[in-house]
């Protein structure tokens, strides 16, 4: 018989021992659910204008976060104004959701947590699509919301919801803080699991009587100074205990510095077998994906790893700009016909989703190479089109720096590359002679962005937010090296714009940022140029206005004979952006003559410390007909 067994049958035998047991056990529970032994060795100091948010700034500063996002609201207050005292930039825009993908710019431009704090209930509903864009972009963000006093929560307070079920689907790691002693560890470890494996939004909410200092909660707990009946008495002393948890060990010196962060690698076996296959290939082609672009490997040592492997390779999210502006290895066009004639394709944080047809265009006789850090992503559609060769659980930047050591002597077949960029020579002049036809209306939409393309800076950062205009620059307009292109990802989101420059911009001041804005997408934070004005951010903005969604209206009008919900107006969306303390161009035929010369006025105008939005009246072309809307 078990020592359990033995235990159990004593019990059951000597009623006044199991009686005593169960005293014992109910007065330890009730001991640790009110905090009473907790209190016992942890001092609470009630004479303190200490708070909580001095906790979180303490944290965040030790992790190196440098800016901090918000729409202001009075559960958070002490987080910003304690963040703002240790030395964060603390910024405010006019949308939640804009403070979120303002954190996301940062973090997939600085290789750190990007942060944000907004209030309860609206406040956060309102990030939920830029969390979700987070999550399918893999940026690695720290939410920080606001949320009812603890013991109101359920009780009706302002803005009290269930705040932990919108955001458990959405990210790695979601934790309420009840007590103001779990504070630091909590954002510790959230910080920590944002960066580590596939990196991801993580959410931490605070009670607002968690973030204020004891005297305040204190008063507004509620207990009555006197107290007569024992009902009273009882309800008083529950309000004490609970506030003295609260606050009890609150200021003990504790660990602020960064939690290891664990990021998967590719075994020594799995890159020799690599090179083992890209060694007999004739025809390597490799595709890279936004996961590449993520740390520990700086973006210039992956540069030089796929400059010394000489494979050809396609761009795509995040890693569009690696090679630079006209590199012989970047391919830009005819992938699908690339794919068809590769005979070692190598997916570097590509995934097999509707950008890749789910797998179906790649070739059935292609060793397949996977690498990627999650593995819902790493076999995506693999049941049904594919199957990867080799497939490898890991960091992709991290498997390409140690190919190209291993590939030492290995030189592809120079023909295929140049063959390749021939065809991109070819497509290109094709675009450059549909950028001279005249449109039915105002200005081509492909002349304007060839001039675009002419005039971008060196050090330029390309934010794209749009549909067809946005789809078309893609093709035209070239980011300048690594991380200098910020696109939504897979999620495919509208309204990234605002936020996307405002942490680019902050990122990197000395660099132009430029926004390439369909008329549609502007809608959803053209507002932001308040914000830029006032914390001195000029960044560029360039509207394709074409008075319609036409991404959907493409195949909505030929198939159902309806342009319903799809039409806009030629608004003077320049004027908005004045309005907001910015400075504004219209662009169309009657000054088309001076395309370039407007360009050059609005980057002078941003040297001089001033948002400014070209309002470019744009007409039709087919130049993505047959393109796929959503």
């Amino acid at each position: 018989m078990s020592y359990a067994s033995c235990l159990l049958s004593c019990l059951l035998e000597n009623p006044i021992l199991l009686l005593t047991g169960i005293i014992v056990v109910a007065i330890t529970v009730l001991l640790e659910w009110f905090g009473l032994v907790y209190q016992l060795f942890h001092k609470v100091e009630r004479n303190t204008s200490r708070h909580g948010g001095e906790l979180v700034a303490s944290v965040l500063q030790k992790h190196g976060v440098q800016y901090l996002f918000t729409l202001t609201g009075g559960h958070i207050s002490p987080i910003l104004v304690a963040c703002e005292k240790v030395g964060i930039r603390v910024v405010d825009t006019r949308h939640e959701v804009t403070a979120v993908f303002a954190a996301d710019a940062v973090a997939r431009l600085s290789g750190t947590v990007g942060v944000a704090a907004v209030t309860a209930g609206p406040g956060l509903t309102n990030t939920i699509t830029a969390v979700k864009n987070a999550q399918m972009a893999e940026s690695p963000l720290l939410l920080m919301g606001g949320a009812a006093a603890t013991l109101l929560k359920g009780r009706g307070a302002l803005q009290d919801i269930d705040q932990m079920c919108l955001f458990k689907p959405l990210c790695k790691f979601v934790a309420t803080v009840s007590t103001v002693r779990e504070i630091v560890p909590t954002v510790r470890k959230a910080l920590a699991i944002a960066q580590s494996g596939t990196p991801g939004p993580v959410f931490v909410e605070f009670p607002i009587d968690t973030l204020y200092p004891y005297s305040m909660v204190e008063k507004e707990i509620g207990m009555k100074s006197t107290s007569k009946s024992l009902g009273q008495k009882i309800v008083n002393w529950y309000l004490q205990n609970h506030l003295n948890n609260l606050f009890a060990g609150a200021w003990e010196e504790r660990d602020l510095t960064p939690l290891p962060v664990n990021i998967p690698q590719a075994s020594s076996s799995q890159i020799q077998s690599c090179v083992e296959l890209i060694t007999r290939a004739k025809k390597p082609l490799i595709l890279l994906g936004s996961q590449a672009t993520l740390p520990p490997t700086p973006v210039e040592d992956i540069r030089e790893a796929l400059e010394t492997m000489g494979i050809p390779c396609f761009l795509g999210g995040m890693a569009r700009g690696m090679l630079g502006r006209n590199n012989p290895l970047h391919i830009r066009q005819k992938r699908r016909d690339a794919l068809k004639e590769a005979d070692v394709v190598i997916l570097a944080g590509t995934v097999c989703d509707f950008r890749l047809s789910y797998g179906r265009v790649l070739k059935g006789s292609s060793k397949i190479i996977a690498v990627n850090r999650d593995k819902s992503q790493l076999y995506k559609n693999s049941d049904m089109f594919w199957k990867p060769t080799i497939a490898i659980l890991g960091d992709p930047g991290s498997l390409l720096l140690a190919l190209s050591q291993g590939l030492k002597g290995f030189s592809c077949d120079k023909s295929w590359p140049q063959m390749l960029k021939e065809r991109d020579v070819e497509k290109e002049k094709d675009n450059s002679k549909m950028a001279e036809q005249i449109t039915d209306l105002h200005l081509n939409p492909l002349k304007v962005l060839h001039c675009l393309e002419e005039q971008i800076d060196d050090n330029s950062i390309l934010v794209a937010d749009g549909g067809d205009f946005v789809g078309s620059a893609a093709y035209i307009v070239r980011p300048r090296g690594p991380l200098k292109w910020l696109d939504p990802g897979a999620f495919g989101t509208l309204g990234v714009g605002g936020g996307f420059a405002l942490g680019a911009k902050l990122c990197r001041p000395d660099s132009e940022v430029w926004i390439i804005y369909g008329d549609g997408s502007l809608g959803y934070s053209v507002a932001e140029f308040d914000t830029f004005s006032r914390h001195d951010l000029p960044v560029i903005a360039v509207v394709g206005n074409d008075a319609c969604w036409t991404q959907i209206a493409r195949e909505q009008v030929p198939i159902f004979g309806s342009n319903v919900a799809c039409g806009l107006e030629f608004c003077d969306y320049q004027r908005v952006a004045e309005g907001y303390g910015g400075r504004g161009f219209r662009m169309d035929r009657t000054n088309e003559d001076k395309m370039e010369e407007i360009f050059k006025q609005a980057k002078q105008i941003a040297r001089d410390g001033h948002p400014v939005l070209l309002n470019v009246l744009i007409g039709k072309t087919k130049f993505r007909e047959g393109s796929i809307s959503v």
